[in-house]
């Protein structure tokens, strides 16, 4: 707590004074907010215009880490605070540069268009955050909200289309926040964040920033909020070049102080080290070479999370009882928007019938009388009354370039095959099949290897720095790993035995492919306690 105190004063201080420096309309009557991370930030008032909206605040109904609140007590935390850090640190960041290199041309004005993108990249976020459009959109798109027999049949037959969801938050991130400004007139001749000298350009810029488009990295510049020069304004919110961005210094610190973690990686001795610096003709944010080593720190603490709570096995049967629960629901229960009724599937679809969406209708479903939400009633009363489904069978981590998400039917269909030919009958409505994918933020890329570094004695030459050239012990030599889960639904005894005996042998047959041992696989005892 010490340690994290000195932190929040070195940066408080550095943004006081920054702010005391601008006599600009758009740095004064700045409010202030406690943060349990941070300490006192402040908050430009154009930004506190956007917080004070019914679909700003909506993010306050949105736990941060979904159902891992049911694993970690103390991650009660919602998008709102999270959305007010990342907003804070996007300022700090920008005005760091601007502080260290003036001939950068960073005006006041691109320092509140990176802070209004880092206050509202996370408006498009679903039921319990990432669940919703990494989980059940995926789900009702595969058609997963028919009857899981008939998707049986459809495997056996070899009919099923692979389908994925293009949903992501970051699009529907930047479509509520157009419904945000035209709902409450902000960009009208009158609007407050016209008067405080935003222009269209400026939206743009925001919401370019927000939607982390990638392709400037190829080198064809397709923005239009601003110019080439200003290219590493786009890597402070959300960067796409190697993911190292505020808006993971903050749910790092804050995910960490609310499940109770440790976390290594200073995110402000970060930024005072980086520099832009021109490299293959791109501007982008450099660092100092010694700090590779705090990096390392940073993606180690995103592993860390990942796997003892991110994707933690009992809040990943959880969500799963949730994902059958809402798919269950999803015809039953509508929003209305503004243009007819939606079904949470199809909310997406008009940003009014999302900004109705938030973790309230698990609670809608508990309490509805409707004889039609009965099944998806009994599962969430199961989730209050920890009557969970269990993890009968997961395996040490194994390659991921082996396992593809496209292959989890795949695996359900063959451990149903295996069961049948012990004389068993096993359906896919008595397990799930899940992977707990680990890495550092680039699937099997090493990111620090995507991040160039300057050197004391040369601080206007960017270059690659290769993982062996900081440490052999520290850097890995993959970066990515997956552990596969099999969940019971079901609590009948002979059915669990089933699944596990399956299981089992689906992994010994098919070990040899992920290069493990098969010692290397735990078998769990037929009903596993999951606390």
């Amino acid at each position: 707590m010490e340690k994290r105190t000195i932190h929040n004063t070195r940066i408080g201080d550095f943004l006081n004074d920054a702010v005391r420096q601008s006599n600009s309309t758009l740095t004064s009557n700045l409010k202030v907010y406690n943060d349990p991370v941070h300490g006192h930030i402040q908050l430009n008032p154009a930004c506190q215009c956007i917080v004070d909206t019914p679909q700003f605040q909506r993010l306050r109904y949105l736990k941060q880490l979904g159902m891992v609140y049911y694993v970690y007590p103390g991650a009660a935390h919602n998008r709102f605070e999270h959305s007010l850090g990342t907003c804070y640190l996007a300022g700090v960041f920008v005005r760091i540069l601007k502080q260290n290199q003036p001939f950068l041309g960073i005006s006041d004005k691109d320092i509140l268009c990176v802070e209004i993108a880092g206050l509202c990249h996370d408006l498009g976020h679903g039921i319990l955050s990432h669940f919703f459009d990494q989980e059940f959109l995926p789900s009702v798109k595969e058609g997963k909200n028919d009857a899981k027999e008939k998707q049986e049949t459809e495997e056996k037959e070899g009919t099923k289309e692979t389908k994925e969801t293009n949903i992501k938050h970051e699009s529907i991130s930047v479509r509520m926040f157009r419904h945000l400004i035209n709902e409450n007139r902000l960009m009208e001749d009158d609007g407050k964040l016209r008067n405080f000298g935003i222009d269209d350009d400026d939206i743009a810029f925001i919401e370019e920033q927000i939607s982390g488009d990638s392709s400037y990295l190829e080198g064809e510049w397709k923005y239009k909020g601003r110019g080439k020069e200003k290219a590493y304004l786009y890597e402070i919110v959300s960067n796409k070049r190697n993911g190292i961005d505020v808006d993971k210094f903050d749910y790092f610190a804050r995910d960490c102080h609310h499940l109770g973690f440790k976390n290594n990686f200073d995110y402000f001795r970060y930024m005072k080290f980086a520099r832009v610096i021109e490299v293959d003709r791109q501007m982008q944010i450099c660092i100092r070479e010694k700090e590779m080593s705090n990096l390392y720190n940073m993606f180690y603490t995103r592993f860390t999370l990942h796997k003892k709570a991110y994707q933690h096995k009992v809040k990943c049967a959880i969500e799963a009882m949730v994902n059958d629960a809402l798919i269950k629901a999803n015809e039953f229960i509508l929003f209305k928007g503004t243009s007819g009724e939606y079904r949470m599937s199809e909310c997406s679809q008009d940003m009014e019938a999302f900004s109705q969406l938030t973790d309230n209708v698990l609670f809608k479903i508990l309490y509805s009388p409707d004889p039609r939400l009965k099944e998806s009633r009994d599962l969430i009363e199961r989730i209050f009354k920890r009557d969970l489904y269990k993890t009968v069978y997961e395996s040490y981590p194994v390659a991921a370039d082996e396992m593809t998400t496209d292959k989890i039917s795949k695996i359900q269909h063959e451990i149903i095959t295996i069961a049948g030919e012990s004389g068993k009958t096993l359906k896919p409505k008595d397990f799930v099949v899940g992977f707990a994918n680990l890495d550092f933020g680039m699937k099997k890329n090493n990111p620090t290897e995507r991040l160039n570094v300057y050197h004391k004695d040369d601080i206007n030459n960017g270059t690659q720095l290769r993982s062996e050239h900081v440490s052999t012990i520290l850097s890995p030599n993959k970066f990515s790993e997956k552990i596969i889960r099999v969940f019971s639904c079901t609590k009948d005894k002979a059915t669990n035995d089933a699944i596990v005996c399956a299981s089992k042998e689906w992994f010994d047959r098919n070990v040899t492919k992920f290069n493990q041992p098969s010692s290397s696989m735990h078998v769990s005892d037929n009903v596993v306690k999951n606390d």
